[in-house]
């Protein structure tokens, strides 16, 4: 049995538009995508690939303490509070 948030992924990567509840759902408020660094959109087009941290870590050459610290400071930048928030958000605007 797979993790208990692969489906989750699997409806992301074919449908982030309805991926989420509505009550969930990123709103359009956020930062503009311009003010979103080339390794911010690494580190979520990676992340949305359902990848574990410590497989995202090795692909950015970077410890998993990095690879969390990074993904809670894109957060934060964004106004979410989770990185699943965030990649929807990106994937909504074809960013991930």
């Amino acid at each position: 049995m797979g993790p208990p948030h692969a489906e989750l992924w699997r409806v992301l990567a074919t449908n982030p538009m309805t991926a989420l509840p509505q009550e969930l759902r990123p709103l359009t408020r956020r930062v503009p995508p311009r003010e979103i660094s080339h390794d911010d959109l690494q580190l979520l087009r990676l992340l949305a690939t359902g990848l574990p941290v410590d497989s995202v870590a090795r692909r950015l050459d970077l410890s998993e303490r990095t690879v969390r610290r990074r993904t809670r400071t894109v957060c934060d930048r964004l106004g979410f509070g989770t990185a699943i928030e965030a990649i929807v958000w990106a994937a909504r605007r074809g960013l991930v």
